[in-house]
């Protein structure tokens, strides 16, 4: 019963839902003792022969009463407690998804996305039903039965209760063994299922290259074998599940036998009345439901416990990035990166060394082989991860020193795995400010040179895109996150190699475009293409983490090094394909 101290807080917040439910619950037990002894009595009057007319209208008006008032109380008690029950999941649901949108990026780079979502159905699925039909069986099973018993041992015979309730303690026995067994192995099925719904979910969006490399069959196959899996261990679960009923009909059915058998004794030897011992076997089936709901309270209890245990687990995942700066305004000035040393997590080195100063309204290019950490270092910018005091300041402040809001409200980040939501263009494009009117989104996507192509679709801007963007090309997608960053007019703009996807001359002319809309505003622009970056007031050059080189464009092919090389490479590569194309 573990997960019902776990649980306690909630109890406590709906105390008044649940104790309405359990008073009613408590009503509806004790007028299901009145029909077997009105029973008992109608059955002695017979065999006495004093039942009139009068006497059964007036027991038949008083079962009507009590089976209309129960029906009542029934409803009430559903209402309470189950609401009750939704209302937890809700809660606990609306918890995770706030806990999932203030987690890092390192959060997600060691879960599964499938997992996170079966924690957000199945786990929440069951956490809700021990919280409802938990409850329930918990308070019904002891009410009903400790009501039954006493009326039984108190108004016909204690003898015959004793002798009946024997059976009892292996009842005890077997439905804490099978409770154990049952938490073990759901929790199990539950690890599968997360398992299979993440494979589900990667296969869904990566159907694409799935089909292009011709693998449709090898992910059928991998997806079949998490299935057996899963069904595997599922079944371990309903192997334990089916032992509760036939374990609890098997007890019950001995308890019948020894109250039957006793109680004749007891009616031949004038101890006990027909008319009483019919009364006793209906007490007896009364008891039939509270046990079953023993049994199946562990069922429920064990189901719950495994849940929420993984979901405290992960509620309990600390923030990776403290949000205790004091600063709420958003910065404007200049950058200053004195970072000598960054690592992931995992204790690899990424960043070292990286010092640099960008003044307020100036460009910033960042060039590098593959790998060589632009990337991490925009993000450091953002606070995706935890960076020590003073290795970035802002406006003279150091940026742990911002508000996260407030700092990520001065920043549009337009990263290279660009994301569209299945929405329109226009929802897309005004996703940081929903409340823009038409004509500053329009404004967005013409500097983004992205307009001409949204007026030829059919529906323009009211184009939905479909998941991730699934019916545009490439480049659309890379202008329309453009231009989605554009229309906050952020203090910082970082174009994360933004502009791979696009053509010399549309790149030429977005670049053109950004330089006259920005002037005063800093961007931060990282490239593989040169080009991208020729007209920026500062370029660095980075490697394995480091700059090695820094300087203007033009500077920079004064030097020896990675800059000049590359430049010359990029110009001869684009000469020939020039060439290529007049022969």
């Amino acid at each position: 019963m573990k997960v019902f101290r776990q649980l306690m807080w909630y109890f406590k917040q709906e105390k008044l839902r649940y104790i309405g439910g359990i008073a009613m619950l408590a009503l509806v037990s004790l007028g299901l003792l009145v029909p077997p002894k009105m029973v008992g009595l109608i059955v002695d009057h017979i065999k006495e022969g004093t039942l009139t007319d009068k006497l059964l209208w007036q027991y038949g008006g008083l079962l009507i009463t009590i089976a209309v008032g129960i029906y009542v109380l029934r409803y009430i008690w559903r209402i309470l407690i189950f609401g009750a029950a939704v209302k937890l999941a809700m809660l606990l649901r609306n918890r995770l998804y706030e806990h999932f949108t203030k987690k890092s990026q390192e959060f997600y780079q060691k879960r599964r996305v499938g997992d996170l979502m079966a924690h957000s159905t199945n786990d929440l699925q069951a956490i809700q039903q021990t919280a409802g039909d938990g409850v329930l069986t918990l308070v019904d099973s002891l009410m009903m039965g400790g009501f039954t018993l006493i009326a039984m041992a108190s108004t016909i015979s204690w003898k015959l209760t004793l002798v009946s309730l024997l059976p009892l303690p292996v009842m005890a026995w077997a439905t804490n063994k099978y409770g154990t067994m049952l938490h073990k192995r759901f929790h199990s099925a539950q690890e599968a299922f997360s398992t299979l719904n993440d494979k589900v979910q990667e296969s869904i969006s990566g159907t694409r290259v799935i089909k292009a490399f011709g693998q449709e069959e090898e992910d059928i196959h991998s997806f079949t074998a998490l299935s057996k899996d899963a069904v595997k261990k599922n079944m371990a679960v309903a192997r334990i599940d089916s032992l509760f009923d036939p374990t609890i009909s098997l007890i019950i059915g001995f308890s019948f036998f020894l109250a039957v058998s006793y109680g004749s004794s007891l009616v031949i030897k004038n101890e006990l009345t027909i008319g009483e011992l019919v009364s006793f076997t209906s007490y007896l089936g009364l008891l039939i439901w509270p046990m079953l709901a023993f049994g199946w309270l562990f069922n429920i209890v064990e189901r719950g416990r495994a849940s929420y245990d993984r979901i405290e687990t992960l509620l309990a995942v600390e923030e990776e990035i403290d949000d205790d700066g004091l600063i709420n305004t958003i910065p404007r000035g200049k950058i200053d990166f004195q970072l000598e040393e960054f690592c992931y997590s995992a204790g690899t080195r990424v960043l070292k060394d990286i010092n640099f100063t960008l003044e307020k309204g100036q460009t910033l290019g960042v060039v590098g082989r593959t790998g060589s950490g632009k990337t991490t270092l925009c993000r450091l910018l953002l606070r995706e991860y935890h960076i020590k005091r003073d290795d970035i300041v802002i406006d003279g402040k150091d940026i742990c020193d911002y508000r996260l809001d407030a700092l990520r409200a001065a920043i549009g980040y337009v990263p290279q795995d660009h994301f569209l939501f299945s929405a329109t263009i226009a929802e897309n494009i005004a996703f940081a400010k929903i409340s823009s009117p038409f004509p500053d989104i329009k404004d967005a996507a013409e500097t983004a040179s992205i307009h001409k192509d949204i007026a030829q679709f059919k529906y323009g801007y009211e184009t939905v895109v479909g998941e991730r963007g699934v019916t545009l090309s490439g480049g659309q997608k890379q202008r329309i996150s453009i231009a989605r960053a554009l229309l906050m007019d952020p203090e910082i703009l970082i174009l994360d190699d933004s502009l791979s996807a696009v053509d010399a001359k549309t790149e030429e002319e977005i670049l053109q475009k950004l330089k006259r809309k920005r002037q005063n505003k800093t961007t931060i622009i990282t490239a593989h293409r040169l080009s991208s970056i020729a007209h920026c007031d500062l370029i660095i050059v980075m490697d394995d983490g480091s700059i090695i080189q820094s300087g203007t464009h033009q500077s920079l092919l004064c030097e020896e090094g990675w800059y000049k090389e590359t430049y010359e490479r990029q110009a001869l590569e684009t000469l020939i394909a020039q060439g290529g194309g007049n022969r």
